[in-house]
């Protein structure tokens, strides 16, 4: 077993233990960090809805974080409800990938939260909106100007619309660190059927260890626990709707 194997299974065996499940609350340095699943497909009788999807409200550090919105925005709103959460009152919101199991609920945060900012995957003409430098296609200048795009004079970055074009997207394409201790891993799918789809992981470094909250982990549970070592090598807690390997 490869190091990186062993971290997987030691926190892996903190996952299960947990009982996760829809509605299900888990503590981790409980003094600092609460995780609320808003959204699954399984679990004890409760007041929420079941349905294939993923939504966790994280707590940490004063911030209150949506780690994607589930699938259906009513279901959503009404699993909130029943939690006790407002999601009003978010800091930000994690998108980790443009499933729409993850991203259908989004429309009722953005009816209660409209300015709410939104961190997503940067994807070339992703669903989350990009921009690309007009080189990105090629030029034939020997074509007439009514047959060249922009008769030939492109300007030079070209951005494209979302899905949520008044949404306050923030797009990731590197590690990068959104408040103290708060941190997004992107990486790349190389698996068939996912290939080259970009996902986002969040991480938050606890004084215990990492606790990394994935959504369906397509790059791979290993491949992003690897990549999150560098921000601190002891994992304590991974919490997600499914953990690809």
């Amino acid at each position: 077993m490869t190091a990186t194997s062993s971290l997987i299974s030691a926190a892996l065996l903190v996952l299960v233990s947990g009982g996760y499940a829809s509605g299900a609350v888990a503590r981790v340095d409980s003094a600092t960090v609460q995780i609320t699943i808003l959204y699954d497909a399984f679990g004890q009788a409760s007041g929420m809805q079941r349905d294939w999807g993923y939504a966790a409200f994280v707590e940490y550090g004063g911030k209150r974080i949506l780690f994607d919105t589930g699938n259906n925005p009513d279901i959503l709103a009404q699993n909130a409800k029943a939690r006790g959460i407002d999601l009003s009152k978010l800091d930000f919101v994690v998108m980790s990938h443009r499933h729409g199991d993850h991203m259908g609920g989004l429309s009722y945060v953005l009816s209660v939260n409209p300015k709410v900012s939104i961190y997503a995957p940067k994807e070339s003409f992703g669903v989350y909106g990009a921009e690309l430098p007009s080189t990105f296609y090629r030029k034939d200048p020997s074509l007439p100007s009514e047959q060249r795009y922009y008769n030939g004079t492109p300007p030079e970055v070209m951005r494209f619309g979302s899905a949520w074009p008044s949404a306050n997207f923030q797009l990731v394409d590197k590690n990068t660190e959104i408040a103290p201790n708060i941190h997004l891993v992107p990486l790349v799918s190389d698996k068939p059927g996912t290939l080259e789809l970009r996902e986002l992981s969040l991480v938050i470094n606890t004084s215990e260890g990492l606790v990394i909250v994935v959504g369906c982990s397509h790059p791979g549970i290993d491949k992003i626990v690897e990549s999150t070592t560098a921000i601190n090598p002891r994992i304590h807690f991974i919490a997600g709707h499914r953990l690809t390997t």
